[in-house]
């Protein structure tokens, strides 16, 4: 395997999950990327990479108009501390840059949490390489991660 993007679509298949990969011009934010894959912010989900105060991870998956609710996904976790860990520890904890994680593929299979409002779309995710998205449907993503599904976003203030 030469690019990072190999990483994601092995695991997809041997997990039976259909994907597709597609190069893209390199975004300087969410709105950029949604504007030069004609979708709207909504489409295009965001793969928290959040910490637990014992020094392990979750996914989150937030649509990408809508932020984490922090209140929220504490009382589902049932802890009373995470929080967003730095780009290096990112990247230790799923062998992906910031703006590429995805959890097909990470070097670690963290619990996903993902935002009850992705259910039913086929959404668009970091493909673990600048320059590439992933598209996906979200219950077939879901289902074959065990992805616990909850409210777990708020409006972006």
């Amino acid at each position: 395997m030469t690019n990072p993007t190999d990483r994601v679509i092995e695991a997809a298949r041997e997990r039976g999950l259909n994907v597709h990969v597609q190069e893209r011009l390199v975004a300087n934010s969410l709105a950029e990327a949604a504007e030069i894959l004609g979708l709207t912010p909504a489409d295009i989900i965001k793969t928290l990479v959040v910490k637990r105060s014992d020094d392990t991870y979750l996914f989150a998956l937030i649509p990408g108009d809508k932020a984490i609710s922090w209140p929220k996904l504490r009382a589902l976790v049932g802890v009373n501390k995470l929080q967003l860990p730095d780009a290096a520890a990112a990247l230790a904890a799923t062998g992906y840059e910031r703006g590429t994680i995805v959890p097909i593929g990470s070097s670690t299979a963290w619990p996903i949490y993902a935002d009850e409002s992705i259910v039913g779309r086929r959404i668009g995710l970091g493909a673990g390489a600048h320059g590439y998205s992933l598209f996906v449907e979200a219950d077939d993503l879901i289902a074959a991660y065990d992805a616990i599904v909850a409210d777990i976003s708020k409006p972006i203030e």
